[in-house]
């Protein structure tokens, strides 16, 4: 009777012993931006055409984090528990810019700051938001991005504009948020480089 009386004692202890032990924690998932389009032969720039400095893109207050941004509530911004970006946005967009414009063939040359000496125009952007709205069904990644065309030398901005794409998920997790993302990133980069090149015209 008092060994049955201790195993029950041992088994009902084991058991709350388990009851305090939390679950693991899931591993974070890290995710990019790329580029959706393959690589294609950027037509030949005229003989005219002018030399593109792009600055290294920044970020409004609250997207300049690795931190993969949601919102269920209009003005409430929240964060994926387990999933990240690899980089901030903000510096994986830098590269992107460029090989976006590049692929016009509308300027001699497009070099990404720092290490161009100058050029005749620069492009400084912003980015204004990047999140996954779950305000509707589906739910959809809005990408905005604020764009200024300026003279390098004389420092005076000729243009600006924002552009903006919201893309549905095809369902509602963090994964098809990414996915989403990177297509509204490439719409947005497709229309920002057109537009710089209606520009050279």
């Amino acid at each position: 009777m008092c060994r049955l009386v201790a195993a029950s004692v041992s088994v009902l202890a084991l058991c709350a012993c388990s009851a305090l032990v939390p679950p693991p924690t899931p591993p974070t998932s890290f995710y990019s931006l790329d580029s959706t389009r393959g690589a294609a032969p950027a037509p030949a720039p005229a003989a005219v055409a002018l030399t593109l400095i792009v600055n290294p893109p920044h970020a409004a207050a609250g997207f300049d984090s690795s931190r993969i941004m949601y919102v269920r509530e209009a003005h409430k911004l929240e964060y994926f528990a387990h999933s990240e970006w690899v980089d901030p946005p903000a510096r994986m967009l830098g590269t992107l810019l460029v090989n976006a414009i590049e692929n016009t063939g509308a300027f001699r040359a497009v070099a990404l700051m720092p290490g161009a000496t100058g050029g005749d125009l620069r492009l400084d952007t912003e980015i204004i938001r990047l999140q996954h709205e779950f305000l509707s069904q589906p739910s959809r990644v809005r990408f905005t991005l604020r764009a200024y065309l300026v003279d390098d030398k004389t420092r005076r901005v000729l243009v600006w504009r924002e552009f903006e794409a919201a893309i549905a998920a095809t369902s509602e997790d963090a994964y098809s948020g990414v996915v989403a993302a990177n297509r509204a990133v490439q719409t947005v980069l497709d229309n920002l480089s057109q537009f710089l090149a209606e520009k050279q015209k």
